[in-house]
């Protein structure tokens, strides 16, 4: 087996005491002083992420919006330029393949932000979706490392770092700007619930900007966070992930995000077929957020029971919240069971443990 690969940001989380962890072929950082204490840095402050591991792929040329018209669920085209986009990318059969950030950089250029474990999938199914057009495909990733600065504190940390005037750059916004002297791509993006921003640096760069935003932090609060506290800041935001969330297997319609599927769009898409009767019929079961007022945790794969005991779901991410104080869970359930303040059951390692269903997210900030 080959060694995982390490992000050029590597010695300085060594340097910080970090515990990693090998995922999608590299070894990332995993927490540095807790997750719990990163966590609520995020919340009231400010967390410093390296997510070098995400894929990003850049489709130019002439008929680059047809094209990403026709890869993707969006409708890419309608992308103003310097704006971003959530949306995914099916299968023929519509189920997901993996949700994606778009950014338009320019009339005829695109970057697209996939996840890391299916960073490959992605970059291969694009090239050949766009294969038809008058575009170009080209895998970047080794171009990028990526540092996101995420919490409420993130516009006091990065404006003293950055001519850009930062109460201009909107939510999903993304486009070329400087950053403690390094050219960047600057996105006001992330997926933690909680303000913020998304630094594309060379890898050269990096470390510098890195130690420019931990500097420059340093008297707001903000700390190094690992990729434990990102799971619980984005289930707490009722962010999905994929793998639990999301598959091949489900539609986006499943993950009640039917709203990203632009059936209206010209022209034909990948999936769109399987897409426009999914929008049709309700599917049998439905995302929800269940909360538990145990200490016990229901964890991915657990089964979801009604009141009499029998199966009618199963959770697909599940830990303890620290915001809210009580364990929190998204669970797949039967559409008979999916309103807000329905009582069920988790079965946690054969133990019937009580859960109420809960309208999702769980946390919105300036709620």
């Amino acid at each position: 087996m080959s060694s995982p690969r390490l992000t050029p940001l590597h010695e300085i989380h060594e340097a910080l005491g970090a515990t990693f962890t090998e995922f999608a072929g590299w070894r990332m950082p995993l927490r540095y002083s807790g997750d719990a204490a990163e966590h609520n840095a995020v919340r009231t402050a400010a967390g410093l992420f390296d997510l070098t591991h995400m894929g990003e792929i850049r489709i130019s040329g002439p008929q680059a919006p047809e094209a990403l018209d026709y890869a993707l669920v969006a409708n890419a085209s309608a992308i103003t330029v310097g704006r971003a986009r959530y949306t995914m990318i099916c299968n023929a059969e519509g189920g997901v393949l993996d949700d994606l950030i778009v950014y338009r950089l320019g009339e005829q250029e695109y970057l697209v932000v996939a996840n890391a474990a299916n960073a490959a999938v992605v970059s291969a199914e694009l090239a050949e979706r766009v294969a038809r057009f008058e575009a170009s495909h080209e895998d970047v990733s080794d171009d990028y490392a990526l540092i996101a600065v995420q919490g409420p504190k993130a516009v006091d940390i990065l404006a003293p770092l950055t001519s850009t005037d930062l109460s201009t750059v909107k939510y999903y916004a993304g486009y070329r700007s400087e950053v403690a002297g390094a050219d960047v791509m600057l996105a006001r993006t992330g997926y933690t619930g909680e303000d913020g921003f998304e630094l594309f640096t060379s890898p050269d760069d990096a470390p510098a900007v890195w130690q420019a935003l931990a500097d420059s932090g340093a008297e707001h609060g903000l700390r190094p966070a690992g990729l434990s506290c990102r799971d619980t800041l984005r289930l707490e935001a009722g962010m999905p992930l994929y793998g639990n969330e999301l598959s091949a297997e489900l539609t986006p319609f499943h993950a009640n995000l039917g709203r990203v599927v632009k059936l209206d769009k010209p022209g034909d898409f990948v999936g769109k077929a399987p897409l426009a009767a999914a929008a049709e019929k309700p599917t049998e079961r439905t995302l929800v957020g269940l909360r538990c007022d145990q200490r016990r945790s229901p964890r991915h794969g657990y089964r979801v029971l009604d009141a009499g005991g029998a199966e009618i779901g199963v959770v697909t991410s599940g830990a303890p919240s620290p915001t809210l104080g009580h364990p929190i869970a998204m669970a797949y359930v039967d559409r008979e069971h999916a309103e807000p303040g329905t009582a069920l059951q988790v079965d946690i390692r054969g133990t019937a443990v009580p859960v109420e269903v809960v309208a999702l997210p769980f946390y919105r900030r300036n709620a």
